[in-house]
């Protein structure tokens, strides 16, 4: 089934497949992904096919300054002809939501996603809706200094388990995605079929959380997370929420490469994509930060 999948994001997103292994594992931890990169790229692409291949719902919300919070998790509306309220869903129950330019979007429409990404669910007027099991979110953001940004705030960021940039593909990949769209029309760039139901994927989720780790990598990450928050320039530092996802990221990333144990060049490999959206600080480069800090904290021998 991974195979399956990994075949179908490939074929979408030619020349990326370290982007594309990242993605699976991000969704097999459960997670939601922050995309920062220029527009033409493939996000949505990318977010199209990955829907299709977990055999899931697609939908997207092209955040803007007046977008509403009921915009995105959905409204009670009054029935004239059963003189009662009914639930319209937003585009938050689906399978996969890609968040367009989701910093364009007002503070008070950004916090609408905190309960749907975190607890898979959303209130309204009281009443608790739930989302899909495999509700997974892949949001793009502009550089925060563009005309129209709103930052996203520490709490959002923190909701995300990576973040990515897909960037320009390579001269011989887009030549070959010329080549493949002649006579296409308006189809998609690639035909891409579900390998999986939701159902299917939900279970490989949770066999993926019983992926296992040793007590002395558990210590290793909580001394990662110690030294972002011992050091003065940095302002906030890895948080709780922060360890559980770069736990459950590097389980993801141990099963990908075959393996029901993790170790630490999983925990390592994984650190900069999940570690650098939840940094922030008095410093230029959250990569330069994290490579210092994998350098200087001592690497645990495992058994594996």
């Amino acid at each position: 089934m991974i195979d399956g999948i990994r075949q179908a994001l490939n074929q979408t997103l030619k020349g990326k497949q370290d982007v594309v292994e990242k993605v699976i594992a991000c969704v097999l931890a459960r997670g939601h992904i922050l995309l920062e990169d220029l527009p033409g790229l493939g996000k949505t692409t990318l977010a199209k096919a990955l829907s299709t291949a977990i055999g899931g719902d697609f939908a997207r919300v092209q955040c803007t300054p007046d977008l509403m919070p009921s915009d995105v998790t959905g409204f009670n509306m009054f029935n004239q002809k059963s003189r009662e309220f009914e639930f319209v869903p937003g585009p938050v129950f689906s399978d996969v939501l890609l968040a367009d330019e989701i910093n364009r979007a007002t503070p008070r429409t950004q916090s609408s996603l905190f309960e749907a990404m975190a607890e898979r669910q959303v209130t309204i007027d009281k009443h608790c809706h739930r989302l899909s099991e495999s509700f997974f979110v892949i949001a793009t953001q502009n550089p925060v200094d563009s005309h129209g940004a709103y930052p996203l705030p520490e709490a959002q960021l923190d909701r995300f388990a990576m973040r990515l940039s897909i960037g320009y593909p390579a001269k011989e990949n887009e030549i070959e995605m010329l080549a493949s769209n002649i006579h296409r029309g308006d189809r998609e760039r690639a035909d891409v079929e579900a390998v999986l139901t939701p159902r299917q994927l939900h279970k490989l989720q949770n066999h993926v959380s019983q992926v296992h780790i040793e007590t002395n990598l558990l210590r290793y990450m909580v001394e990662l997370a110690e030294f972002t928050r011992n050091r003065s320039e940095v302002t906030l530092g890895v948080s709780p929420r922060g360890l559980l996802t770069l736990q459950r990221v590097a389980q993801a990333w141990a099963h990908l490469n075959g393996r029901d144990f993790v170790t630490p060049d999983d925990i390592q490999e994984m650190a900069h994509p999940v570690l650098s959206v939840r940094l922030s600080g008095e410093f230029d480069d959250s990569a330069e930060l994290i490579e210092e800090m994998l350098r200087t904290v001592p690497v645990p021998v495992t058994r594996g």
